[in-house]
């Protein structure tokens, strides 16, 4: 059988059991596959998306990863850290999900709508970069808008969902939920306050100047991905919705563009969806675009306080789009412009 001996690391997480679902969806070209995990997971078994077939985890730590062609790695910085380099040097190129190498400039950060050209540099480091959720998301509208009418600067604030945090997060939105109900007390583990009911705005670690982490993500990923030149900046807030992740945008742009045309350039644009009828429920909310592989776009209109402004809502799913379906897109790219090994 023809197709690539594809790894998935981080099988048993939240992302890690995407790629999975979503390896199975697309019928990617798989000759063999291996799924990889901690010592706590060794010897359980996962199954391939909706397939009925059972794959036995294997312990990352003694996989060999010589002859295998690519591997999807959703363990977070520290895990990539170790095993990153190990999986690159045997041959196998590696599609990170973590945060740990998206900057290195030997390192291709790829969201294939927007960049795919980029991912021609894969072999200096032979790693590639999956962006972070609340950036993929935003560049996939971007993309269209800048290439019609060069975008200047961009202001965003995001709802990011808890499961952003991983399984954690949405164990303790459940059960926060739960106890507040019945009258218990939510205790804050994962988050830094009480999720459930509330809104935080605080994502990964505060640096000196005021701002998180996760907004510089947003800031310094954008510019690498779509343009340098483009100024932004991002307030990012944890809210109480378990998948999907959405974001309230506003651009200012060095030509004219209309809402109308922006409208008609995003229903064309790849792997974005308008939906934008301006009545009661005429656009997306995260429960939605759950389980779904596009980038929603609503509520399009000028920002009457700037030349040139559009505002606009997008939302997605953060486990698709934001992690595992761009990391399964970019080994479908990786295939067809670099590996060729599918029939």
């Amino acid at each position: 059988m023809s197709g690539y001996r594809v790894v998935v690391a981080g099988a048993t997480g939240n992302v890690g059991r995407e790629m999975l679902n979503i390896l199975a969806e697309r019928e990617f070209p798989i000759s063999e596959l291996a799924v990889l995990a901690s010592s706590r997971s060794q010897g359980d078994e996962i199954e391939f998306g909706d397939t009925g077939r059972m794959l036995k985890v294997q312990n990352i730590e003694h996989f060999d990863p010589a002859g295998w062609d690519m591997a999807l790695f959703a363990i977070g910085s520290e895990g990539s850290k170790l095993h990153a380099p190990r999986f690159a040097a045997a041959g196998c190129t590696v599609i990170d999900n973590a945060s740990l190498y998206r900057m290195d400039p030997d390192v291709p950060l790829i969201v294939p709508e927007v960049n795919p050209q980029a991912i021609d540099g894969y072999q200096r480091r032979n790693i590639i970069a999956n962006p972070n959720c609340s950036t993929a998301q935003m560049v996939v509208a971007l993309k269209p808008l800048h290439d019609f009418a060069t975008i200047k600067r961009v202001v965003v604030s995001t709802y990011q969902s808890v499961s952003g945090a991983g399984k954690a997060g949405m164990d303790e939105l459940f059960e926060q939920s739960r106890n507040i109900f019945v009258g218990d007390s939510a205790e804050a583990k994962k988050f830094t306050k009480q999720i459930a009911f509330n809104v935080i705005p605080h994502i990964d670690s505060f640096l000196d100047d005021g701002f998180t982490k996760e907004e510089w993500k947003m800031v310094v990923e954008t510019k690498k991905i779509l343009d340098p030149k483009i100024k932004v900046v991002a307030t990012c807030v944890r809210v109480p919705v378990f998948v999907g992740h959405s974001e309230a945008i506003t651009i200012e742009f060095e030509n004219e563009i209309s809402a109308k045309k922006a409208q008609s350039i995003l229903r064309e644009a790849p792997g974005v969806m308008l939906v934008d009828k301006r009545e009661d429920g005429g656009y997306v909310t995260p429960v939605e675009c759950v389980g779904d592989y596009a980038t929603f776009i609503s509520r399009v209109r000028e920002d009457p306080t700037v030349d040139n402004g559009l505002v606009l809502w997008c939302v997605s799913d953060n486990l698709r789009k934001g992690a595992a379906l761009n990391a399964v897109q970019i080994a479908e790219l990786l295939g067809r412009r670099h590996l060729k090994k599918a029939a």
